[in-house]
């Protein structure tokens, strides 16, 4: 399941957060592919990449968020060869934190239309928009970001922020580590496996971002003191 647009950033994204590639000079060619059943993308990897096709039978992390034993998932995690970002960059206003929901909101014409799209959003440290994207998936929009970016042979992401409309879940936590993001915000709770992996790989995750308000759950390092906010919840922890 997918929204149609930006495909090409969607496989490329999604190859790179389940660990198949880990730069985007490892791609040959990528292509589209027609046929009675739909359109496809094509992805040729060049002929040196080794994939691990055995591991990838377990159908990839998309149905851990049911249920997969969290210390079984976080030795995953350390075998994938991800590693942590940068621990102390960078540094964010909280009232910039704060302002972030509202610019998505801008730029989520699919979720205007129906109000069933979920958005994932890159931004500076400063506020700024990079990109957004929307699909009926939450996963499937943070790799469309995430392999934007990619594309442009932009990775790591050390100086960004990813912003997701729902929930956050270990899987986007998995994809934001393999793209060398730092800080991860969601309008939504985050699950309590995602606050491990966040620990775990110091990160900083953000909660509950809306109505001016945000929980902290890690990663304090990275967020600037308070100075003159008018609401917000102290940090917590699952």
């Amino acid at each position: 399941m997918r929204t149609p647009g930006h495909d090409f950033d969607l496989a490329c994204g999604f190859l790179l957060t389940e660990g198949i590639i880990t730069e985007f000079h490892q791609i040959e060619e990528i292509s589209t592919l027609d046929s009675k059943e739909g359109q496809s993308v094509c992805v040729e990897l060049k002929p040196d990449v080794a994939v691990d096709l055995k591991r990838l039978e377990r159908h990839f992390y998309t149905s851990s968020s049911c249920g997969v034993c969290g210390k079984a998932s976080l030795e995953a995690l350390n075998l994938a060869g991800l590693k942590a970002p940068p621990a102390t960059e960078p540094l964010i206003d909280p009232a910039t934190i704060q302002s972030l929901p509202a610019i998505l909101c801008r730029h989520q014409p699919g979720y205007a239309a129906s109000g069933g799209i979920h958005a994932a959003a890159l931004f500076q440290p400063n506020g700024k928009l990079i990109l957004a994207r929307e699909d009926v998936g939450r996963h499937n929009a943070v790799d469309k970001v995430i392999g934007s970016q990619l594309r442009k042979n932009l990775l790591p992401l050390n100086e960004c922020l990813l912003l997701v409309s729902g929930r956050t879940s270990f899987e986007i936590l998995q994809k934001a580590i393999a793209a060398g993001i730092p800080v991860v915000a969601g309008v939504g709770p985050p699950s309590s496996l995602a606050v491990e992996v966040a620990c775990a790989f110091n990160l900083s995750l953000v909660g509950f971002l809306r109505d001016g308000q945000f929980n902290l759950y890690s990663g304090g390092q990275r967020i600037a003191p308070v100075k003159s906010l008018q609401k917000m919840n102290p940090a917590t922890a699952l």
